[in-house]
């Protein structure tokens, strides 16, 4: 491990990789308690038509990804007025603009890089500026879920009393949905498109099976981003395959793990009673 941390390149992964373990579980959680965990999903893609356009534009394409995602976020919320018992079809329309949208510019042979890594996630495509921009993203981020924490508990548990009890519910879903924009475009270089929304629902789901309030959830939720995450980045580089895929996996297996010790730990304490 330390012979491989020597690589540049492995250092800067390393580095978004400890932002993306903290980041995307902070916002999982309130995805996952308002169950809008599909969202990510969507997102996750229209990060995708955001990287093309960038690429295509010949800007940085974390930027492009972060600025096409947020108006998607933004779309999402706003179709939420015309569509209120039918969230499934408002993700089918914003996933049906980012994909067209994505595989038309690809199609179109304008693009001046592969968009592939974007895709599965590569350890050697972080540059430094993806570095701060990861920085940037990620602080702003952070600071602004501190700051909104109290009312986005209240909004994930119950909207409508939100409302009542005086929350600005609709600009606080707005500023949310930059967020989730904002992580989602923070970690496409290392996890990739195609199983981005992995990294943002499962390590909640794992930490949700441990029963702890909302406070120790998210902080095991952490933990388990952090294990996923940092184990997806170094097997996958002796591995020598895409870390995003393998970690997704890993994904997968951590919460395997915690069901079987939950099951086992039920069985014992049935057994000694």
């Amino acid at each position: 491990m330390i012979l491989m941390l020597q690589y540049g390149f492995m250092q800067n992964a390393l580095f978004v990789s400890v932002f993306i373990s903290i980041l995307c579980p902070c916002i999982g959680i309130f995805l996952v308690l308002r169950r809008y965990s599909m969202i990510g999903d969507t997102l996750s893609h229209a990060s995708l038509a955001g990287i093309t356009i960038g690429l295509m534009t010949n800007q940085n394409p974390i930027l492009g990804a972060f600025i096409f995602t947020s108006i998607c976020g933004a779309l999402i919320e706003f179709l939420r007025s015309y569509f209120r018992k039918y969230t499934d079809l408002i993700l089918t329309i914003v996933l049906s603009l980012s994909v067209g949208t994505a595989i038309t510019i690809i199609s179109s042979g304008k693009l001046k890089a592969n968009a592939d890594s974007f895709m599965f996630g590569s350890i050697l495509t972080v540059t430094k500026f993806d570095m701060v921009m990861v920085l940037i993203l990620s602080l702003i981020s952070v600071v602004t879920l501190i700051l909104l924490y109290h009312q986005m508990i209240y909004i994930a548990y119950d909207e409508e009393t939100a409302k009542i009890a005086g929350v600005k519910v609709k600009l606080i879903n707005y500023i949310f949905s930059i967020l989730v924009a904002a992580a989602i475009s923070v970690s496409v270089r290392i996890v990739g498109v195609l199983v981005l929304s992995s990294m943002i629902a499962l390590p909640v789901a794992t930490a949700l099976q441990l029963g702890k309030g909302f406070k120790l959830t998210l902080i095991f939720s952490i933990f388990f981003s952090v294990i996923d995450i940092l184990l997806g980045l170094f097997l996958s580089y002796y591995l020598n395959v895409a870390p995003g895929g393998f970690t997704a996996l890993i994904s997968v297996a951590v919460l395997i793990l915690v069901l079987f010790g939950k099951k086992l730990s039920s069985s014992l304490r049935a057994l000694q009673s």
